[in-house]
């Protein structure tokens, strides 16, 4: 059985912002954090990404520590109380991700302990799937507070796309965005956590969960028909956990990271679920801001929604977060402010 869980701290490092109310304020203003980097794209120009501006320039995995224990202790500091009783689901890259940043998970997992100075809790652990390791997280996550080992949660996303092997294996797959491919993504980094805890009352809570995957994946999208059958299964999943409708969302949270393939996996999910009258749902998409930012995704939506929510600019209540990944995962999660 699972418990019904609440949101109940953030923490962002982003491209936009060094904590979550300066991001959140930067992507709500459509500010971005895209510049020349080091690397040179495929017409011999500098490429454009997002990289995060840290105050030293760390590199390789001492980086992406410091990334996670930045957004990991800023959700510490309204919680205090949640140190050393809780969990870390550490959500990274895909461990066969060409070009991915990390090379020894659990070593990077004690590493960020070590910074954060915490103990690594007994029920810690790592969850890589890329973008959707979020979803993978919460689901996770809501089974630990079940069962009643740890009263709390953190769920820790970092990624980066902005290492030499990613950047030169995904310009071979024309997969970036460059000035002779318009249908490409901007690689970025980024960092973000959230921290879980059981459900009380006037909380920002996790009501529907879906996971699920996608035959037609962007990879062999040319020899299958893409007709949205992983995201279509992950909305219906969580919506069936929800109880309610795809007509009674407020609006959307997409890891939309600039290619079309995304964009129409998006859409199909949406034309075969919305039926009866309902209100215009917006969507919003981290990628509009930081660009492609991995395993981060998943918190950094959930912190968009959770910010939101409390500062009263939220274009509805529900909201469902989605994410998905090359290999076709998919994801997606129901939560809802509710009134104390």
């Amino acid at each position: 059985m699972s418990a019904t869980i609440d949101i109940a701290a953030i923490g962002m490092v982003t491209a936009v912002g060094l904590d979550a109310p300066s991001a959140c304020a930067a992507m709500r203003a459509r500010l971005d954090g895209f510049q020349e980097t080091r690397f040179v794209g495929s017409s011999g120009v500098w490429l454009v990404g997002a990289p995060v501006p840290l105050p030293r320039n760390w590199i390789g995995e001492k980086r992406i520590a410091h990334l996670a224990a930045g957004a990991i202790c800023e959700a510490f500091e309204s919680v205090p109380q949640a140190r050393g009783q809780t969990a870390l689901i550490l959500c990274l890259a895909e461990q066969d991700r060409p070009g991915q940043p990390v090379r020894d998970n659990s070593a990077l997992l004690r590493r960020i302990a070590e910074i954060v100075e915490i103990e690594p809790h007994m029920r810690s652990r790592i969850v890589a799937h890329g973008r959707p390791s979020g979803h993978v997280a919460l689901d996770q996550a809501r089974r630990l507070i079940a069962s009643g080992e740890v009263p709390y949660v953190m769920i820790a996303g970092v990624d980066s796309y902005l290492t030499a092997p990613a950047v030169a294996h995904y310009l071979n797959r024309r997969r970036l965005l460059t000035s002779d491919n318009p249908n490409g993504f901007i690689p970025g980094e980024a960092a973000a956590a959230v921290l879980c805890t059981r459900s009380e009352r006037g909380g920002f809570q996790l009501f529907g969960l879906g996971l699920s995957r996608e035959e037609a994946s962007i990879y062999n999208a040319q020899d299958l028909p893409l007709r949205g059958d992983g995201m279509t299964a992950a909305y219906r999943a969580a919506f069936g956990e929800t109880g309610i409708e795809m007509n009674r969302l407020g609006y959307r949270i997409a890891d939309l990271i600039g290619e079309q393939y995304w964009f129409k996996q998006n859409a199909l999910a949406s034309l075969r679920l919305l039926r009866g009258r309902h209100d215009f749902q917006d969507i919003w998409s981290p990628g509009e801001s930081l660009g492609n930012v991995g395993a981060a995704a998943g918190p950094l939506m959930i912190g968009m929604a959770w910010t939101a929510a409390r500062k009263g600019y939220a274009a509805g209540n529900p909201v469902l977060i989605e994410a998905s990944n090359d290999a076709g995962a998919c994801g997606a999660a129901v939560l809802a402010a509710r009134a104390a």
